[in-house]
């Protein structure tokens, strides 16, 4: 078992305390992921402050709508996995289960001399010879008490125990927040989660060619070459702003396989911790590192006979890039700490919203496996590019909504064409966000184009203030072909040019959008201005 160094200076021991906190509100920036972050808040007690055997005890869920009368330790470091199973108890059971009961700190301090200590999960002489003190304090949340944060300490150590006591009021109180933002997220995306349930069926049955909504040129195109390669083994490359749907077309062009029966998995690249890439993806044996009690398969495991989705590829580190593409060049993976290969069968789609080109021009991204993954690049359209399509999504996320939620809000004829003319920078996600917001905040069944108003502001969605785009046609000079007017590409002097692709992050097409001009307006007054190539 790791323990801190021991120091008898308090300047020691704050700078310790400083740098557990920011660890872990360092990994909270990075996963909210309820496992990750709690195991590692255990590891950190354990190797800075010597804390030992942490572990985190909740309330058994509920059956049959009965009370739940034992708890057991769900999240602990430094503890086999025999251990862990061991630690059941009965409210108010032992020192855990009065901690539980009462919802009071309890402190032993010597773990011999106590006859309410149990010692069930880890067995005395699995501790050290000298006197062992035993912390336990209450998770709670909404004024309910839902578990415990527990550990060991050598009472005999320098460092105050009433320290120790102050740090694991933080992190106990952090801890329950945690687990409170887990319970809140599932409860208010419960019924998302069954429409999703609904919107698969959909998709396995063929229903509205897998799901996707519209009958646009573009969309069609991109449907159609997603087919013609369905029943290859091509690695596919989906391309396109974000928010355009892609994790949509990779789930689509699994169902359309020949794989359609075997695993999808979905990996999003930028929600990893780039130290937990290589044992996401590939998995890691027994004793890989500290706290790996037993073997577990990476994704690419998971996925083999199916296919795996790696959503935002251009986020994955270098280190990873070599291993990932040795992978799709061997068809094998290593898993941490193991030293023979697994072969895997997996078809791989990736995506991405960056220029993967400039990218790998920067030396960010492997010219190698750039070309591996461009083996079939489809790239998604744009909500701008269709707006034909407008119509049919506002439907389906008014109903999807209205049912999700127990509400009947409709809109006016009015009010979506006004929808059709917006320019959708966040593209199909920003739609779908914004109609369920209408649904929630509608104050009346029926929205005209008026009512519109608080929900679309008049500065563009790309945060470019109105008094720089009043070029932006209203409504009513609308031509006969339903889309807003553009301004002439000679209209801007370069300034403007530049402040608009600097708000919009470099993307010269919602700079374009943004001003009024098109896109191809857009690059032509940029090179007639002779500005730098820069933006995408």
């Amino acid at each position: 078992m790791s323990k801190a160094v021991e120091s008898t200076s308090p300047a020691f021991w704050r700078a310790q305390e400083f740098l557990l906190l920011q660890q872990v509100f360092g990994l909270l920036g990075r996963s909210l992921a309820v496992d990750v972050v709690l195991r590692e808040m255990l590891h950190l007690l354990s190797e800075l402050l010597g804390l030992n055997r942490g572990r985190i005890v909740l309330l058994d869920e509920p059956q049959d709508g009965r009370l739940p009368t034992h708890c057991r330790i769900r999240y602990a470091y430094g503890l086999t996995q025999e251990e862990i199973a061991r630690g059941c108890y009965a409210l108010g059971e032992g020192i855990t289960g009065r901690v539980l009961s009462q919802g009071q700190l309890i402190i032993v301090q010597d773990i011999d001399s106590d006859p309410n200590f149990l010692a069930r999960a880890v067995a005395r002489a699995s501790l050290p010879r000298e006197p062992v003190s035993f912390i336990a304090l209450p998770l709670r949340i909404e004024q309910r008490n839902v578990g415990v944060l527990a550990c060991h300490r050598i009472r005999s150590r320098d460092r105050a125990l009433a320290d120790d006591v102050a740090i694991l009021r933080i992190l106990s109180t952090l801890a329950a927040q945690v687990l409170a933002l887990q319970a809140a997220v599932q409860a208010r995306t419960g019924a998302l989660e069954r429409q999703n349930a609904m919107l698969t069926r959909a998709l396995e049955t063929g229903n509205a060619r897998y799901g996707i909504i519209g009958t646009s040129p573009v969309l069609l195109q991109a449907i159609s070459e997603l087919e013609r390669v369905s029943d290859t083994t091509a690695s596919v490359l989906l391309l396109g702003e974000s928010g355009t749907g892609k994790e949509l077309f990779a789930r689509a062009l699994h169902l359309a396989s020949p794989r359609r029966d075997q695993p999808f998995i979905k990996v999003n690249c930028a929600a990893i911790p780039e130290t937990l890439f290589e044992s996401e993806l590939f998995g890691y044996e027994r004793g890989a590192f500290t706290g790996a009690h037993a073997p577990r398969a990476g994704w690419f495991e998971q996925a083999s006979g199916g296919t795996i989705f790696l959503d935002e590829i251009g986020e994955l580190p270098l280190t990873m890039q070599t291993k990932l593409l040795r992978t799709l060049q061997e068809g094998t993976i290593i898993r941490l700490g193991a030293k023979r290969e697994l072969a895997v069968d997996v078809r791989l789609v990736a995506a991405t919203n960056r220029e993967l080109e400039q990218e790998v021009a920067a030396g960010r991204f492997r010219q190698d496996l750039y070309y591996r993954l461009n083996v079939i690049p489809i790239r998604l359209p744009s909500l701008a590019e269709r707006r034909d399509d407008i119509h049919a999504l506002v439907l389906h996320f008014l109903s999807r909504t209205n049912q999700a939620n127990q509400r009947n809000v409709s809109l006016s004829a009015a009010a979506i064409a006004r929808l059709e003319q917006h320019p959708w920078p966040g593209n199909i996600r920003e739609l779908a966000n914004l109609i369920e917001r209408i649904v929630l905040l509608a104050g009346k069944p029926v929205l005209d184009a008026a009512d519109l108003d608080r929900f679309l502001p008049e500065a563009p969605a790309d945060g470019l203030p109105a008094a720089e785009s009043p070029r932006r046609a209203p409504p009513a000079e609308l031509g006969s072909a339903g889309l807003r007017p553009y301004a002439a590409a000679d209209s801007h002097p370069a300034a403007t040019l530049l402040d608009a692709l600097a708000r919009c992050g470099g993307n010269k097409t919602r700079a374009a959008q943004a001003l009024g001009m098109t896109a191809r307006q857009f690059h032509y007054r940029w090179k007639k201005l002779g500005l730098a190539d820069g933006g995408r």
